[in-house]
């Protein structure tokens, strides 16, 4: 019996060495849970950064998934833009333009990156200013795309200065710069040297100087890209039917840029039409050159559906029977005369006698 007891005594009292154990697995608990830090929100990591809480509020409108994403990932990647001189306000400034920057890879070969693109742009400020317009420079493939592209406009004579002020006014300008043959020929085509000489004569012929016509071009490169038939067409038009002052097309290029069968003309003779039945609103004056600049659907919806009833839909007939006009002879006109040819005073399209007649009694 006494053997029993003292067998049941050992179960009950435990091992000096489970007692130490057992006596300090609590300890070793309680002390980690007085080392352990608070947890972090995104908001606070963006708070280090040195945003504010409106800019915290900016940025969790535009991204709302930042809320949720992994802390310690999103802790390291914006330790990773504060060292390069990033502020709060530039993050707000980067997740406005991207907001899904942060969700991709930023660290991989960023310090050849960032090398280069600062000696690019010659210093680390301009470089900031940079990527905060494009964030996407901290991830493009340094050597398939950054440097093949700066090599690109190097080739073309472009200079690093002017490339850095193109990189800063176009952000986008690295992923979409590519060049092949056909490019080649259409950028090259301008520069010859009687495609300038053929358009100066041509737009000198309706009144305009030499420093104005090189005016418009620095303005409005484009224009070098246009045919002279293009051109004698839209200013024999803008002259003669629109009874406009040659030197309007200095201040309002498009005039030369839009399509005369399909836009000028037909939204031109709505305006007259309008004006002769006396409805509201009016297609003169500053608001015709507003309309001539419209979508087809804004300009539908603001000047011909505002009209109900029978009036509507006799301007919407109106409009489209003045879009079915087409230009007479097109299919047999020979190229003659392409290039120094002298201007021709004919319209080259069909005019509806009652519409000359509107216009000759303004």
């Amino acid at each position: 019996m006494k053997a029993i007891l003292r067998s049941v005594n050992r179960i009950r009292s435990p091992h000096p060495l489970f007692q130490s154990v057992e006596y300090s697995i609590p300890k070793v608990l309680s002390s980690q849970s007085d080392e352990r830090q608070p947890i972090k929100s995104s908001s606070d990591l963006f708070r280090e950064c040195g945003c504010s809480e409106s800019e915290v509020s900016r940025i969790f409108h535009r991204q709302p998934s930042l809320l949720r994403t992994d802390l310690g990932i999103l802790e390291s990647k914006l330790t990773l833009l504060k060292s390069l001189g990033l502020t709060g306000s530039d993050l707000v400034k980067i997740i406005n333009c991207r907001p899904r920057f942060l969700a991709t890879r930023i660290g991989r070969g960023l310090d050849d990156r960032i090398g280069f693109l600062e000696s690019l742009f010659g210093s680390r400020q301009t470089l900031l200013k940079a990527i905060i317009r494009n964030p996407s420079l901290l991830n493009y493939d340094l050597n398939n795309r950054i440097r093949k592209t700066v090599s690109l406009y190097e080739d073309l004579g472009v200079g690093r200065e002017d490339l850095v002020l193109l990189l800063l006014s176009r952000p986008t300008l690295i992923p979409r710069s590519s060049l092949n043959d056909d490019k080649l020929d259409y950028i090259a085509a301008p520069a010859s040297p009687p495609t300038p000489k053929c358009t100066i004569s041509n737009l000198e012929r309706f009144g305009f100087s030499n420093a104005e016509v090189m005016g418009l071009f620095g303005r409005s490169p484009f224009v070098l890209t246009l045919s002279v038939d293009k051109v004698q067409r839209n200013m024999t038009f803008v002259i003669g039917t629109m009874k406009l002052a040659a030197r309007l097309v200095l201040d309002y290029p498009f005039l030369l840029y839009n399509n005369l069968e399909s836009l000028l003309r037909p939204r031109f003779m709505v305006a007259e039409r309008i004006r002769l039945m006396g409805l509201q609103p009016q297609i003169k004056g500053p608001v015709l050159f507003r309309a001539l600049r419209m979508t087809e659907s804004r300009f539908v919806k603001a000047f011909l559906q505002c009209h109900g009833g029978d009036v509507g839909k006799d301007l919407m007939q109106f409009y489209a029977n003045a879009k079915r006009f087409k230009r007479l002879a097109v299919a047999s006109k020979k190229p003659v005369n392409k290039g120094c040819g002298p201007a021709q005073p004919t319209h080259g399209f069909h005019v509806p006698s009652q519409l000359v007649s509107y216009s000759e009694n303004d």
